[in-house]
């Protein structure tokens, strides 16, 4: 049996977070109004996606648990976009994010579905909806550090890298290094987090399928799972990423193009 909480329960651990943005408002940190926001949407929106979910997975229609990844993956399109400090004009920025998140985190989903769990039916909810959630949660921080790293020194470094084009490398060339930097960005976080999963950390979804009671060898075969499916998530999203935000740094002369960024 699954210990129930109660509101209160909740009120206890929510005064936990008052009282850090009272520390943080006498500290000086100006964190007390995001804190006070990112808890307020953290309650609205659990509630929210709890209440779809009781109806998604009541019925288990493939309609409405396609229209819940489009809503899942269009948010997170969304965030990594925004977390950018310098952004691809237009709207290359989110659509390049978009592509990269759909290339890697639901060809993953897919495979994973059909091949690996294997659920009757195979868009089950149960499976289908958390599974893309973690693998977008991961895929959308990595493309965000990823990008904002290339597009950050492409910004900062301009002068290396036109000197290196004057020199007759080519565009691919000229970027490679900070290709390569913007890459272990977006995938140290996932390499950090396996490294400590079992000895620093229990992962999310291992401790909460102990809390229902699941036998802890049971969860610890899906944790590896997951792990290793958002780490190919989170690499072949980032490699994406890159590889299309490089691209629109230059034109089909392969010059460098500055006027494509934005600084935030």
């Amino acid at each position: 049996m699954v210990i129930a909480l109660t509101a209160g329960d909740l009120v206890i651990a929510a005064a936990l977070v008052v009282v850090l943005g009272g520390l943080s408002w006498r500290m000086g940190l100006g964190l007390t109004t995001t804190l006070t926001v990112a808890a307020v949407r953290t309650t609205v929106q659990l509630l929210l996606i709890g209440l779809v979910l009781e109806v998604i997975f009541s019925h288990s229609s493939l309609f409405w648990v396609g229209m819940t990844t489009l809503v899942m993956w269009g948010a997170a399109s969304f965030e990594v976009f925004s977390r950018q400090k310098t952004r691809l004009q237009g709207g290359w920025g989110m659509a390049t994010g978009a592509v990269s998140m759909f290339v890697s985190s639901f060809s993953i989903l897919l495979l994973t579905l059909a091949v690996i769990v294997q659920p009757q039916p195979w868009y089950q909810p149960q499976y289908a909806v958390p599974l893309l959630g973690m693998l977008l949660g991961n895929t959308m921080n990595g493309v965000a550090l990823a990008m904002d790293h290339l597009l950050q020194q492409a910004k900062e470094q301009h002068r290396v890298i036109e000197q290196r084009l004057m020199l007759g490398a080519s565009a691919r060339e000229a970027l490679l290094p900070f290709r390569r930097e913007a890459m272990r960005h977006g995938m140290i976080p996932m390499i950090n987090a396996m490294a400590a999963a079992g000895l620093v950390s229990l992962p999310g979804m291992m401790t909460g399928q102990i809390l229902a009671g699941v036998s802890p060898i049971t969860a610890v075969q899906y944790q590896i799972l997951i792990m290793f499916l958002i780490t190919a998530a989170v690499g072949l999203g980032s490699a994406t990423a890159v590889v299309l935000a490089s691209s629109r740094l230059f034109d089909e002369r392969h010059r460098l193009r500055l006027e494509r960024l934005r600084g935030v």
